[in-house]
Parts: C-alpha cells; structure tokens; sequence
C-alpha cells in the first residue's frame, strides 16, 4: 500500500461503527477528524445511507475541499450487493471514486497489511477476508441468539447454558452463576431463563453482562473457564472456515472491545489457533480502524 497519497489528493477514509462514526482526511496532512454518533445510519436502505454518508462528508471537510476518492467501512453492510448499493448511491453526491464494504474489512488495513483476516470479537463476532480474486467472504456475525460465539453476547448465552445444565446435574450455585443471578436481577437459577428470553435486544442487554464471566473465572469457576476456553475455540473456527474457503490467514487483525480488553480470551484464542494455524500471526488492532478506511481510499487514486 501506499505510504501517502499523490500531492495534493485528499482521501477521505470513514468507519461507521454500530455505536459511532469516525472520519478522517488526509491530503499528505491532516485535513480533518470528526467522530460523532452513528444516529441514523441506515445501511439497508441505500439512498437514505449514501445521503447521510454525503452529509458527514459536508459537515468534515473545509468549505470548497473536494476529496480525490472515498472509502467506507460500514457497520451492518453485510455482502458484497447491500454495500454496492451504497457505493453506487453515494455517487450521486460525490465526484469521485468510492468504495464500501463492511467494517471489519477495516482492520487488514489498518494494521498496514495487504492481505490476512480481519477478525472482530465486542457485542458479537465475525471475521472477513479476501480471495485471491478480491472477492470478500465473511463468517460469523450472525447475532446474539443465534451465533456470535466468542463475542459478549454469546459468551453470556454459552455461560447460562453452562450454568443451567450445572443446576441439572444437582451442583450448588458457583461463582459464575451467583454472578449471572446477580447481574440478571433474579433469585435463583432457574431465573435466568426468563430474564434472557426477556430482553428486547439480546446482543446489548446479553452482552453487557460479559465481564461477569471472566469475574467468576478469576475467581475460580470451572465453568467460566470452560466457557471462555471454547469461545477462544469458537473464535479460531471462524478463522478456520475462512482459511478452508481459500482467504489468506498468515495473519490475523484482532479488534473488538471483548476480546482485546480480557486477555483470558485472547489467550484462548491464540492457543486454539495455534493448534490448526502454528505459523499464524496475529495482531492486536492498535491503530483506528478509520486508518484502514483511509488505506483503502488510496488505493482508488
């Protein structure tokens, strides 16, 4: 990849996260930095996603600055036709070549590599890479009820379970569960059961519950230990899939608020890669992942 773009060509990089926006733009220097609210991103409605795209752009840039190319990566911007869409909207409002894709596409990037998987473990999990073609695959991200090993959400789901079929056996409450009957509200147990099936929006409600389980592993718990164990497994399997579909995995971009904040599961995952990847490398994200974005556009020029 290229270092700097040509002299004078502003590139506009912009990662929309499910929480908030960050862009950034850059003519050799620093043009402008704005981070605000991802508030009204609607990514499957592809007009409505190109015009606030196109109004972020407005409000960052200096009056009459004019970017050269333009790169997003788009939270919920799930395959390759969704994020087309967007691209081919946006053209309407800026002159000059675009390209969207996915968020987590971001971090190979923004690691400053050309080629590896991207792999994201915050609320949920995914993990994306690229053929040799250029074609995207991703695996993963398929929420809280139903997928996301190894993200927040799923680790709270999979520490239930292993609470649950604990209490089934007969065992007295451990660490983890008197930590999930507390964080839940509830008296007992069997509790669980309809507080989770209660929430409104599982990822979130699930998810922010996480640090219970790595809580109750320091304490000792054998099934919080298990839990993050096979998620650290879970994890290394999206990789896995990746790798059997033919994407590079030599190198592996780590991000998410999860798994770079307890490194209980970042060793889980690291030990169960090692074991079907020993000469994977892997890369915890340090820098932003507007950073790729930005990478990205320079590769329109």
């Amino acid at each position: 990849m290229q270092d700097s773009p040509p002299a004078g060509a502003l590139v506009v990089g912009i990662d929309v996260g499910g929480t908030k926006t960050h862009l950034r733009a850059l003519a050799g220097a620093t043009v402008a930095e704005l981070v605000r609210p991802s508030e009204g991103w609607r990514p499957h409605d592809p007009v409505a996603a190109a015009r606030w795209l196109a109004a972020l752009i407005a409000d960052a840039l200096p009056a009459g600055a004019r970017p050269a190319a333009v790169a997003v990566g788009a939270h919920a911007c799930e395959t390759e036709l969704q994020c087309a869409r967007i691209r081919s909207a946006l053209g309407t409002h800026v002159d000059a070549p675009a390209l969207v894709v996915g968020d987590a596409e971001l971090l190979v990037p923004a690691a400053g590599l050309d080629k590896g998987v991207g792999l994201v473990a915050g609320t949920g999990s995914v993990a994306v890479g690229r053929l040799s073609d250029g074609r995207s695959v991703q695996v993963g991200g398929w929420g809280a009820v139903l997928g996301d090993e190894g993200g927040a959400a799923g680790l709270v789901r999979e520490a239930a379970r292993a609470v649950w079929a604990a209490h089934d056996r007969g065992e007295e409450p451990d660490a983890l569960a008197r930590g999930l009957i507390g964080a839940f509200g509830v008296a007992e147990v069997p509790g669980l059961c309809a507080a989770l099936e209660a929430a409104s929006s599982p990822s979130a409600e699930w998810g922010r519950h996480a640090p219970v389980v790595f809580a109750a592993a320091a304490e000792g718990s054998r099934l919080a230990a298990t839990v993050i164990a096979e998620a650290g497994h879970s994890l290394a399997a999206l990789v896995a899939r990746l790798g059997a579909r033919g994407v590079p995995v030599d190198d592996v971009v780590v991000a998410g608020g999860t798994i770079l904040a307890q490194p209980a599961l970042y060793d889980a995952f690291t030990t169960a890669l090692a074991e079907s990847f020993p000469g994977t490398r892997t890369h915890p994200l340090s820098a932003p992942p507007a950073q790729g974005a930005v990478a990205l556009a320079r590769t329109l020029l």
